[in-house]
């Protein structure tokens, strides 16, 4: 299982840098707006992370869309499935940045890079099979009849002589 997890991972190791080096460029830009948040404007961590997470979500859903994942899909769709992800991992952060932080006194930017770490590790997953995925238009649902007709079952006796020859017909 392993094995095939990481032959897996290898075939698609190019939109994975790609989505990395999103991930890297989102995370200082997370981690420095959270310092701005703190540390000039005197809010809580916990506000910080509130405030500065729509300027992520939105700067992470554009990249992964153009960059990472090439995805011509419905736009809307994947924006509505993005929110989903990124509202769980929002409600996830501020959660994890209130109990590692305040409660057991974990230094806030270490609190928030953990928190990160662990997001990766889904996100990507979630990315590319269920935000990003492709989903064909109803003109791309019919199986052309070379392929086996509409119904997925065997070539019909006309679509089979393809090479000039009359169809085979059954003798009445």
């Amino acid at each position: 299982m392993l094995k095939k997890f990481l032959l897996q991972f290898w075939t698609h190791r190019d939109q994975f840098i790609r989505y990395f080096i999103i991930g890297v460029s989102a995370y200082l830009l997370d981690i420095g707006t959270l310092y701005v948040f703190k540390e000039h404007l005197k809010v809580s961590q916990t506000i910080g992370v509130i405030l500065n997470q729509p300027i992520i979500i939105v700067y992470v859903f554009l990249l992964n869309r153009l960059w990472s994942f090439k995805s011509t899909g419905l736009a809307h769709r994947q924006l509505v499935r993005f929110f989903l992800v990124a509202g769980s991992n929002y409600l996830f952060s501020a959660a994890w940045i209130w109990l590692i932080s305040e409660h057991f006194g974990v230094q806030y930017l270490l609190a928030r890079t953990l928190n990160i770490m662990l997001a990766i590790s889904w996100n990507f997953l979630l990315y590319k099979y269920w935000v990003y995925k492709e989903i064909p238009k109803k003109d791309q649902l019919a199986t052309p009849p070379h392929q086996g007709g509409a119904r997925g079952g065997l070539p019909s006796v006309e679509t089979v002589a393809n090479d000039g020859t009359p169809p085979l017909t059954s003798p009445r």
